[in-house]
């Protein structure tokens, strides 16, 4: 659970990074809802897993900043741009 929790985190920072640039924005619409995927997977790691915790804490930190960062940029952008 941790691994997969982890890989959502990367890839949503991947996502939210493209969804910076300017006219991909919308990016962010499906960034959020698979951050938060990842976030709840990582969660359920962190309680499961005993060996991979630092694989869950990571994924938890992606995952949120993924999530702030994309929220923040869909309200600067009205959530289109």
């Amino acid at each position: 659970m941790a691994v997969a929790g982890m890989i959502l985190g990367i890839l949503s920072i991947v996502g939210m990074g493209i969804g910076l640039t300017p006219f991909l924005g919308w990016m962010n619409w499906g960034v959020i809802p698979t951050a938060t995927l990842g976030l709840i997977i990582s969660v359920v790691g962190l309680i499961i897993s005993r060996g991979q915790r630092q694989l869950a804490i990571a994924g938890i930190v992606l995952c949120v900043i993924a999530i702030v960062i994309g929220s923040i940029r869909l309200v600067l952008g009205f959530g289109v741009l």
